[in-house]
């Protein structure tokens, strides 16, 4: 199973140098592991475009979005066998990261699917 993790720090302080080394040390681990498939940070989330289709007509919003409460500082898509697994690891990601907030989407794609008969 594949899920996408997202985590937002409790601050908006950059992390210290001690932190950047240790999440990098457990990411490199867990990329090894192979259960950490991609991983990112995300520079400036508020200055995003926002894309939307209603009715057939699409349209296209460039940032800032000074409205913006919730951002998100990184990201990561993990393969591991349960939601509970995915939980574990993002307990172990915040462990190192520090105080913050995320959140654990399911990812599917054609391995998720039933067979065809």
């Amino acid at each position: 199973m594949k899920f996408l993790m997202t985590y937002q720090g409790a601050t908006t302080a950059p992390p210290s140098p001690e932190t950047l080394a240790a999440l990098g040390k457990y990411t490199q681990e867990m990329l090894a592991k192979g259960v950490v498939l991609m991983t990112g940070g995300l520079v400036r989330p508020d200055h995003g475009t926002k894309l939307k289709q209603v009715g057939g007509d699409f349209s296209v919003t460039d940032g800032p979005f000074p409205e913006t409460k919730e951002l998100i500082d990184g990201f990561a898509l993990v393969r591991c066998d349960s939601r509970e697994a995915a939980i574990a690891i993002a307990k172990e990601f915040m462990s190192v990261a520090g105080d913050g907030e995320g959140e654990i989407l399911q990812v599917f794609d054609a391995a998720d699917l039933p067979p065809r008969g």
